[in-house]
């Protein structure tokens, strides 16, 4: 039997094996000072970044006398539209506004005088400055986008649903509980408020319990620690199928959150799921850094992460090709280090890849979604001083944008439900891992920030790796990937165009929800589908993102089911598992412990 593979903790790479530099070390350390006390002001929001945006759009604007026009000409359609508003709602007493998707305004109160009239007007404000801060000629896209986020943002704060004397469906439900629903409402508030200002005056305070800790209602699924160093635990989990594939199942999570977003409660883990359809399964579960971590780079998590999880699987499994798959970032990592694999084709001690999924992971920056929002050379200043004295970022502080990027549903719903309507919060074992946050290493943060997403190195050929640059045209694989429809985080467009950077077989899927609840989309689930388009294959005309879209086929259920059939299309025969049994020795059992760190 193997002795316990663990290692000691190593001295991080230098800055030259990867030849990227953090931008501390050409700023003056006042400055510094001086930014990270403004960034803790604005929640790391650059406040030059935000008056370079509205300045950009509004001097183009003054110099765009046809965009006025057209502006004049929507006000004067938008106002035409009361005087028969106006008549049929005095004269039924109920008409509905057109709302579109704005779920917010579904209440049938909403029909009902005067809140039509509210509801009508801040719809009518809100398509009025959509056309306003889009579409004006000559300002910069990334500008655009961020004034219109601001402006959506701003609408939302003085959208009537938010106030209780102008919701219909607030004033109803406080009639129908005789101002119960108010009173309880004003109890979470100050119940929420004592704990927001105890947390503020000990920010070392010990954070509640989760309601679903891993081990005990989540992250079940039995297996053991067989390898652990500085940055990772590796996590292999006993069969549940008497006969398994030879290739086995890595799973590179991504390092801001914890792995068992993939083994929830087991009617919806990733990891149960294949494990049942007889595959081997590994996961990486990172640990969670501190201020001690500050200079761990992204070669550390290539190198002590991605790299040293693939050997340990290549030696336990007598050298199989492996299963790589990644989430989010850490399929973005797993893309880098398949391209640098594939540089070390003659190396026989290198690990072997069978194939590659990457689930809702960019390879590709150049449109990241709303989250480009918050990312420019401005931004990440502000960023880099935020996390220049703590030494990493914190994953409330990260927390906050994803809640911007979606604030209708986890900041404005949430008041009205919690304090308006006075409803108990529901959480589920998604909700609970959501709360359940990871920080980020300085150094790590600050590169992947400015190399990938500010820069696109990745998609470009500049990203260095031992002073070569990667080529993701390298990887020569079959590749699996997964889009979202909803994705705010990695949209299913920018996902999509791993197409034109590879030139080998791909598989696309674009899972109906989210970044998260699309991922975990168990078979079972209800109202789950996926589409379906045609393999790219190797050598042929690669499909742009709308192109494929119009020809892809709608299959209702689990995309799980699919991926099962091509990762078994896609491996040798099964064997017993008894046959390949694992002969690591165990540090301790699975979930591990860098997962409890919090």
């Amino acid at each position: 039997m193997n002795q316990p593979s663990s290692t000691a903790p190593s001295t991080p790479a230098q800055p030259d094996s990867i030849c990227y530099l953090t931008r501390e070390q050409s700023v003056h350390p006042l400055d510094l000072a001086l930014h990270n006390q403004l960034a803790q002001w604005t929640g790391g929001i650059s406040p030059a970044s935000v008056i370079l945006a509205w300045l950009d759009w509004g001097l183009h604007l003054s110099f765009a006398p046809g965009k006025q026009m057209e502006l004049q000409r929507l006000w004067q359609q938008q106002m035409a539209e009361w005087p028969l508003f106006l008549g049929q709602a005095l004269q039924n007493g109920t008409t509905q506004p057109e709302v579109g998707d704005d779920k917010r305004y579904s209440h049938t109160g909403w029909s009902a005088w005067p809140y039509n009239a509210l509801a009508k007007s801040f719809l009518q404000s809100q398509a009025w400055w959509d056309s306003a801060t889009t579409g004006v000629r000559g300002v910069q896209s990334h500008h655009e986008n961020v004034v219109s986020f601001m402006a959506r943002q701003w609408l939302d704060v003085l959208s009537p649903v938010n106030y209780p004397a102008l919701n219909p469906e607030v004033l109803e439900t406080a009639r129908n509980t005789q101002g119960s629903s108010l009173q309880h409402g004003m109890q979470h508030w100050m119940q929420d408020a004592a704990v927001a200002v105890q947390q503020k005056l000990q920010p070392n305070i010990t954070a509640q319990d989760l309601p679903y800790q891993p081990g005990r209602d989540v992250a079940l699924t039995e297996g053991s620690v067989v390898f652990r160093n500085q940055l990772i635990e590796l996590i292999h989990y006993r069969p549940l199928n008497p006969n398994t594939y030879a290739e086995p199942v890595l799973i590179v999570p991504s390092w801001i959150m914890k792995f068992y977003i993939l083994d929830l409660s087991p009617h919806n883990s990733m990891v149960r799921y294949l494990l049942e359809q007889g595959h081997q399964v590994f996961m990486i579960s990172w640990k969670n850094p501190d201020a001690a971590d500050r200079d761990l780079g992204m070669n550390d998590y290539l190198e002590s992460g991605l790299f040293a999880a693939l050997q340990q699987v290549s030696e336990i499994t007598q050298h199989a090709a492996i299963h790589a798959t990644g989430y989010c970032l850490g399929g973005t990592l797993l893309a880098i280090g398949a391209a640098a694999l594939a540089k070390r084709q003659s190396d026989n001690n290198a690990p072997k890849l069978a194939s590659i999924s990457l689930l809702a992971a960019q390879t590709d920056f150049s449109e990241p979604g709303e989250l480009g929002l918050f990312i420019d050379e401005s931004q990440l200043a502000m960023l880099d001083a935020l996390m220049w004295k703590q030494g990493y970022l914190d994953g409330k502080q990260m927390g906050a944008s994803f809640q911007l990027l979606n604030s209708r549903d986890l900041i404005w719903s949430r008041i009205m439900r919690h304090y308006m309507l006075g409803e108990e919060d529901t959480t589920n074992d998604l909700m609970s891992w959501n709360a359940d946050t990871t920080r980020m290493p300085y150094r790590m943060h600050s590169e992947y920030l400015q190399h990938l997403f500010l820069h696109n190195d990745l998609a470009q050929g500049r990203y260095l790796y031992e002073g070569q640059p990667l080529h993701l045209q390298d990887i020569q694989v079959p590749l699996y990937v997964v889009g979202t429809v909803k994705d705010h985080v990695s949209p299913w467009k920018s996902v999509f165009k791993i197409h034109q950077l590879t030139d080998t077989t791909v598989d696309f899927i674009l899972a109906s929800g989210g970044h998260n609840a699309g991922i975990v989309s168990e078979p079972g689930h209800a109202h789950r589908s996926y589409q379906l388009g045609a393999t790219s294959t190797h050598g042929a005309i690669k499909p742009d993102a709308e192109s494929w879209l119009k020809t892809a086929e709608t299959v209702p259920g689990s995309w799980w089911e699919h991926w099962h059939l091509w990762l078994a299309k896609n491996s040798s025969a099964t064997k017993s598992a008894a046959q390949q049994a694992d002969t690591a020795a165990s540090l301790g059992a699975a979930p591990g412990t860098y997962v409890m760190m919090r």
